[in-house]
């Protein structure tokens, strides 16, 4: 019998901190401005500074870490 518990698909879409916590919030890498969301920012999500509008796409790095991407 195979064990699929261990298995989750939602593990490498969401981004989570250290604490392994869903990530809820991010800093700009323009102005460094907090900008807090609503939702979990998952892997490939597109996201707007709410103070200068730079728009980015944002990718998680095998350590968990953002790396934005400038559209």
């Amino acid at each position: 019998m195979q064990d699929y518990g261990s298995f989750d698909d939602d593990d490498d879409k969401k981004g989570k901190g250290k604490s392994g916590k869903a990530i809820k919030d991010w800093d700009c890498p323009t102005c460094e401005a907090n900008n807090p969301t609503d939702e979990p920012i998952s892997n490939s999500s597109e996201l707007r500074c709410n103070y200068c509008g730079n728009e980015f796409t944002v990718s998680f790095s095998d350590t968990g870490k953002m790396k934005f991407k400038e559209i």
